[in-house]
């Protein structure tokens, strides 16, 4: 990557590590658009030292750059992991070994984090320990600053990086890319604060609102005419699952591959980016229910007033609605009432 002839300070140095994950989130970032993902950090000003599917370097070469960056020999402005930190079994980190070196791969990023000026964990997985946690957690999967929602992870509770702010989560399952981007850019000129960080130290730029606002399925929402299964028009909380009323990212406002989110997609909100998600207790695309009032509420509203007005919504529920709610198109489209028959 080449910067501009006169630019004032050297590029901002990355690396980028992967552990106990799918890679989903690197896949995820590469689709990164309006600009690229490579003009995007070229405009911050990033020179990527390492990363597993963007750097030619390899083998012992590979190796080299990230013992420089474990002793300090290599600055590193900011350091990304993605995938959970492995500590099995037994507390050994042996599940995952750093190719070529025999160690534990959880040790050189704590060796590199020691350095860092700057730490993101990229995923809900580097957050909290996300799905690779789940089932009983066999391989000992933990966050980098938390496991689930217990403070402390692989660096420990009230860890601060070098730049003094702590571990910064952007979590999701897949991270969109455009939340690393914003990021990115946000330390790059120097303006990414803990106050511009959530009480899980999520970036407020893609939590300060619910996946509930955009979302598409909001008049269905309004009147409370459901969806019955996968692929129906309705809203799908009160039978299907979603959490989007209590889900905190920006996913039906800031298009995912241009064009959508999951809810767009036909599949419930199961907020990914909050710690825990992986084990909600029942199936993801199942609303659970006392006395049929769904358990998990929209985000600040009062059990009491939910059951009002939805009891008031469900009586007003125009019959476009209530008849298209439960098919996977509609059967009765808008109509202009000054039209005559209409």
């Amino acid at each position: 990557m080449t910067y501009p002839a006169g630019t004032p300070t050297r590029p901002l140095r990355l690396i980028w590590l992967q552990s106990g994950g799918c890679g989903g989130c690197t896949l995820s970032l590469l689709g990164q658009q309006e600009p690229d993902l490579v003009t995007a950090l070229r405009a911050a000003h990033v020179e990527v030292l390492w990363h597993p599917s963007l750097s030619e370097a390899t083998g012992a070469e590979a190796r080299a750059i990230l013992d420089a960056a474990a002793d300090g020999t290599q600055p590193v402005d900011i350091l990304c992991l993605e995938g959970s930190v492995i500590h099995g079994p037994n507390g050994t980190g042996g599940f995952h070994l750093m190719a070529g070196t025999g160690r534990p791969m959880r040790d050189m990023i704590g060796a590199i984090a020691a350095h860092a000026t700057h730490i993101i964990a990229v995923g809900s997985c580097a957050a909290f320990g996300g799905i690779t946690a789940g089932g009983g957690n066999a391989v000992e999967a933990g966050g980098l600053a938390y496991n689930g929602t217990r403070a402390g992870g692989l660096l420990g509770a009230g860890f601060r990086a070098r730049g003094g702010l702590p571990v910064i989560n952007i979590a999701g399952c897949p991270i969109h890319p455009g939340w690393f981007v914003d990021t990115i850019l946000q330390l790059a000129g120097g303006t990414l604060s803990a106050a511009d960080l959530d009480e899980w130290e999520r970036p407020l730029a893609y939590t300060s609102q619910l996946v509930h606002h955009g979302c598409a399925r909001n008049e269905y929402y309004e009147f409370k005419a459901s969806a019955e299964e996968l692929g129906d028009l309705g809203c799908m909380m009160e039978n299907l699952g979603c959490k989007g009323t209590q889900a905190r990212a920006d996913c039906n406002t800031r298009a995912w591959n241009g064009s959508g989110s999951c809810l767009t997609g036909g599949y419930p909100c199961i907020n990914c980016t909050a710690p825990g998600f992986e084990e909600p207790g029942h199936s993801f695309s199942a609303t659970p229910k006392i006395s049929g009032i769904p358990i998990g509420l929209p985000t600040d509203m009062p059990k009491a007033w939910f059951v009002a007005l939805a009891s008031l919504s469900k009586a007003a529920t125009p019959r476009r609605l209530k008849e298209n709610a439960a098919r996977p198109t509609p059967a009765i489209l808008p109509r202009d009432r000054r039209k005559e028959g209409a």
